[in-house]
């Protein structure tokens, strides 16, 4: 949206001005010709106040520029906060903190308009100004002038000369409301430049490649991660083997460090020390693109974009078919909601799948994931909007396409994952036990206690 708005507001001062400037410019130069042509003299005194004019364009042309970078920073405050607001508007109307969020809007809303207020103020500091000295200029002429007339000036050249003088400044004024309206578009162009300069944190090392078509032997060799330079490690010398075709869930408390491992895996961070491999290549030697094409990754938040169902299934692959679309959501258990839609997969959804319920906008992002047909396969939590008789359905479709490809499932549901070849259990950024489910039941440690208590859980409520 800034940009956007700065880059119409840039397009429109060089379109309507730039073509006045010029022709502004040219009149000042004929005219100061002509000044010069009928009396040399008189026109250097007009022009003897022009560098009280410089300075006064460089004193408010600074001040200007800080006061409208200011006002971009409250106007990008006022609008993220109206974003927000819209966004939370269901936690709002909740907790009944509606009153609560209109003063806090008041409050920004003040803190932009005072920002305005102070811009324009030094924004139109400059036209009177250049109208003042331009008076001035004029009265210096008419004194000096006078004085001279019938010596130095004659009466005509008096009168041709305050002609000119007119002339003169006209297109002055013209020329600095133009400088005026450009010192104002330079504070916008910073914030553009700004965002367009906003370097991504993970970039191909300049002597990256293509990874080759891979097998998805995964290997984690001692790796530790911290996302800030001052900030703790996050996780703390990860080392386990995936071999290729095998399904690895990774169990855990919130904030054991789980998602950052996937996070890391798709190398949407880089790791701080160790390293990760996929069939023995390091995930730093390759580009970003190949890694990530081979790779299927259904993340905890699932995003779904307006336009049709077919439209955002075939987004895992935008070259499938139809029939390929229908049998990816056939194995993802969402053929069965979809034919229930006014226009089954042609039914027009909105942004972010607002007129879907949760259970079924991950159905969709899976079958997504799905249409991919990736090497390797990355659940995150991809089962936790929904219910378990659909769970179930899901899980057969599930056992069918972890065949042959390398999978790892973030799972707080521990019933999903009791056939996974092997299940680590994180804790505090460690890995704290590894092995089946069977081994992990018979050692009575983490493992043992989380599927204890969840078992215990589901006895409570039946």
């Amino acid at each position: 949206i800034r940009v956007v708005n700065y880059i119409n507001t840039l397009s429109d001062l060089l379109a309507n001005g730039l073509v006045n400037l010029i022709s502004d410019i040219i009149s000042v130069l004929v005219t100061l010709i002509f000044m010069f042509a009928i009396n040399w003299q008189l026109t250097l005194d007009s022009l003897a106040l022009i560098p009280v004019l410089v300075l006064w364009a460089y004193l408010i042309q600074k001040k200007q520029r800080q006061a409208f970078r200011k006002l971009s920073d409250k106007q990008s405050n006022l609008n993220a906060y109206i974003h927000e607001s819209i966004a939370g508007i269901k936690v709002t109307q909740g907790f009944a903190q509606e009153a609560n969020a209109i003063q806090t809007f008041d409050a920004v809303a003040d803190d932009n308009r005072r920002a305005y207020m102070q811009a324009v103020k030094i924004q139109y500091a400059l036209g009177p100004g250049v109208q003042n000295i331009s008076t001035i200029t004029t009265a210096l002429i008419y004194f000096i002038g006078i004085q001279q007339l019938g010596v130095v000036v004659s009466t005509g050249t008096l009168i041709a000369f305050l002609g000119y003088i007119n002339n003169f400044w006209n297109p002055v004024i013209n020329i600095g409301n133009f400088y005026n309206s450009l010192i104002t578009a330079t504070a916008y162009l910073e914030r553009i430049f700004e965002t367009m300069d906003e370097k991504p944190q993970i970039l191909d090392a300049p002597d990256a490649f293509n990874l080759p078509p891979i097998k998805g032997d995964v290997r984690f060799n001692n790796v530790s991660f911290r996302y800030e330079e001052a900030s703790p490690l996050t996780l703390h010398d990860i080392s386990f083997h995936a071999q290729a075709g095998q399904t690895i869930a990774l169990v855990g408390p919130t904030g054991a460090g789980k998602t950052t491992i996937i996070n890391l895996l798709s190398r949407f961070y880089n790791v701080t020390t160790g390293n990760i491999t996929i069939d023995n290549i390091n995930l730093q030697q390759v580009t970003l693109d190949s890694l990530r094409q081979q790779m299927g990754v259904m993340q905890q938040e699932t995003f779904i974009f307006s336009g049709t169902i077919m439209d955002n299934i075939r987004y895992g692959r935008l070259d499938a078919t139809d029939d390929e679309v229908r049998s990816a959501a056939k194995i993802a258990r969402a053929d069965a909601f979809i034919q229930t839609l006014p226009a089954g997969y042609n039914t027009t959804v909105q942004e972010h799948g607002s007129s879907l319920s949760a259970g079924q906008r991950q159905l969709l992002a899976f079958a997504r994931v799905l249409l991919a047909d990736p090497r390797i396969l990355i659940l995150d939590e991809a089962t936790a909007a929904i219910d378990t008789k659909t769970e179930t359905l899901l899980q057969e479709g599930l056992n069918e396409l972890l065949k042959g490809r390398t999978s790892f499932i973030v799972a707080h549901r521990l019933s999903t994952i009791q056939r996974a070849d092997q299940i680590l259990v994180i804790n505090h950024g460690r890995i704290v036990e590894a092995g089946r489910h069977d081994q992990l039941m018979a050692m009575h440690g983490e493992y043992y206690r989380l599927y204890d208590s969840q078992y215990q859980m589901l006895q409570d409520q039946n």
